[in-house]
Order: C-alpha cells, then sequence, then structure tokens
C-alpha cells in the first residue's frame, strides 16, 4: 500500500503540471489582460504599467510568464493578485477555507440522508416508501442548482426564517463566540441543501442498486438458509459488501464539491473558491486564476487517491501489489 500511495503521488505532479499549464494557457489566450483596463485610468502612467508588466515578466511570451510563475511555486508563491493588491496565497486561504466548511456540510448532509435511505428502499423495494423516496429522487436529480437556489433564497426573504445571502450577518463582529458560529451554520444552510440536494438523489439511487444486487447473491442466500438473523444479513453482511463501490465515489465527492459549487456559491453570495475563479476570470487576475486552478485541481487527484485507500480499508479482497 505504501509503494502504491508513493507512485500515485509520484505521478501527481506531472498531471498538476499539464492542468495548471492548460489552465495558464487559457487565461493568457483570452483578448486583453488586467493591465489593459488600468490604462484607460488617467491617474496610471504608462511607466508604472510596463514597471509591473516587467516585475511578474508578463512583457514575455506565455511559457516563460509560466516558468516562472512555476519556480515560484515551489517557493509557496503563488504570485500576486493585481485586483486584491495582496498575495495570491493570502486569497486562497481565506477562500478555501469558506469552500472547505461548506463542502463538509454538503457532504455529512448527503450521505447521512442518502445511504439510510438507499438501505431503507432497497430492503423493502416496490412498498409505498419504496416507491415515494423515489418520486423525490428523481425530482431532486430534475430540479438545476440554480433554480432551486433562487427558490429557497425567495421562500427565505417571504419567511424571514433564513439568511438570503453571503456567510455572515452585518453585525458579525458584535456576537459572541457561540453566536458567530451559529450566524455562519444559519447561513449555510440554505447553499448546503442546494448543493445536497441532487447528491442525495443520485447516491440513494446507486445505494439502493448495489443492494438490491448483493440481496439476491447466494451467499447473502446461504447467510439465511444458516439462521442468521434478518438484520445482521442485512447490515452486516450485504451493508458492507454493497457499500464498496460507493467508497470509490467518497474520496471525490469533496473535491468534486469544492469545484462544482461555483454557481451556488455565486446564486447564495458565498465567498468560495468557486465564485473567486469567476471574479478572477472576469477581472482578468492571472495569478490568481492559475493559483485557484492549481489548488482545486491538486484537491481532484488527492480525493481519487483518498478513494483508493478506503476502499482497500474496507474491502480486504483489495491488494495493491508491487510493480
Amino acid at each position: 500500500m505504501t509503494s502504491y500511495i508513493i507512485r500515485r503521488l509520484f505521478f501527481l505532479i506531472p498531471l498538476l503540471l499539464i492542468m495548471s499549464l492548460f489552465g495558464f494557457l487559457a487565461i493568457n489566450l483570452a483578448p486583453g489582460n488586467y493591465f489593459a483596463t488600468l490604462k484607460q485610468n488617467p491617474q496610471i502612467s504608462e511607466e508604472t504599467i510596463k514597471m509591473y508588466e516587467q516585475k511578474y515578466h508578463l512583457d514575455k511570451n506565455i511559457f516563460i510568464q509560466y516558468f516562472y510563475w512555476l519556480r515560484n511555486i515551489l517557493r509557496l508563491d503563488f504570485g500576486y493578485s493585481f485586483a486584491y493588491k495582496i498575495p495570491v496565497f493570502e486569497v486562497l486561504k481565506l477562500r478555501m477555507f469558506n469552500t472547505f466548511i461548506l463542502a463538509i456540510a454538503s457532504l455529512i448532509f448527503t450521505w447521512l440522508i442518502a445511504l439510510p435511505i438507499g438501505i431503507y428502499c432497497a430492503v423493502h423495494q416496490y412498498k409505498p416508501g419504496d416507491k415515494i423516496f423515489s418520486f423525490f429522487s428523481f425530482i431532486g436529480l430534475s430540479i438545476p442548482n440554480f433554480f432551486f437556489a433562487l427558490l429557497l433564497l425567495y421562500l427565505a426573504s417571504m419567511t424571514g426564517l433564513l439568511p438570503t445571502g453571503g456567510m455572515r450577518s452585518f453585525n458579525y463582529d458584535e456576537l459572541s463566540f457561540f453566536g458567530k458560529i451559529w450566524d455562519v451554520l444559519k447561513h449555510m444552510i440554505i447553499p448546503t441543501i442546494v448543493i445536497g440536494t441532487s447528491g442525495i438523489a443520485g447516491l440513494q439511487r446507486l445505494m439502493r442498486g448495489n443492494m438490491l444486487e448483493i440481496l439476491r447473491s447466494q451467499y447473502i442466500t446461504t447467510a439465511r438458509a444458516k439462521g442468521l438473523a434478518e438484520n445482521r444479513v442485512i447490515y452486516v453482511h450485504a451493508v458492507r459488501n454493497a457499500i464498496n463501490p460507493m467508497v470509490t465515489m467518497f474520496g471525490g465527492a469533496l473535491s468534486a464539491l469544492i469545484s462544482g459549487a461555483a454557481l451556488t456559491e455565486i446564486i447564495c453570495s458565498w465567498p468560495g473558491l468557486g465564485s473567486l475563479m469567476l471574479e478572477a476570470v472576469r477581472r482578468q487576475d492571472l495569478f490568481l486564476f492559475a493559483g485557484d486552478l492549481l489548488l482545486t485541481s491538486f484537491l481532484l487527484v488527492v480525493g481519487y487517491i483518498i478513494a483508493d485507500i478506503l476502499l482497500a480499508w474496507v474491502d480486504p479482497r483489495i491488494q495493491y501489489q508491487k510493480r
């Protein structure tokens, strides 16, 4: 297992290089740049703009720019955000925390609801409970996230029960420690429900299908023939084997949530990495976009490595042999 993890981490480096290079090329191929907008400001001289372009090597070709940026990455220097006027790492550090807590909350909300419902539907196949949950799962899969977010924000504004956007209230600094935690949790409810709804619907259907396949297996029939209690057959033997394919999705789920919640973050005004990516593109903030892309790519790849480790942990039949 250790040698397998080392090999995967070794191949992580060229993969991140390729992904970051394509992102760097994409943002550079867009017409104009951040300094083109500054030229319209009469208070900023041409000499000042040229000084910044030379300082950050933006007067050179794309590949030389990428080389200098990559060299600075080795020193954990992600560059300078021209829009925020601070180092990129400082911007990413704050936004990554905001996205991470939202992703963790969505992940817990999704899996704690989807797996028990999927198991229940498989055990009670074609019964009223199964049909009701299946109906709502199809609704969850069919409703676009942006529409559901707008609907919940509208209901929140009409009832006043939940905040209608953002991450904190205007009087956040005046609240106590526990009051601040509760304030953030209230703002997190709507985006968590929006992100988790489609995930619950999909995972529920997958868990139901896995359970039905396992319950028809010969070893389950044998376990019942030996007189084992039905709860032990289902929740010890069947669930453990049915959940193995789900584990491969778990590692990538967190990174997918981090990189895929951009639209929900924008609609709900949640200051995370997704909304930051759009902001960097719109402002053509080169180093901020490249650093954001590199960070989300790293989380994506590491997530799948974690999935492989978890799968080997829950399923002893899987072994990673040396090559």
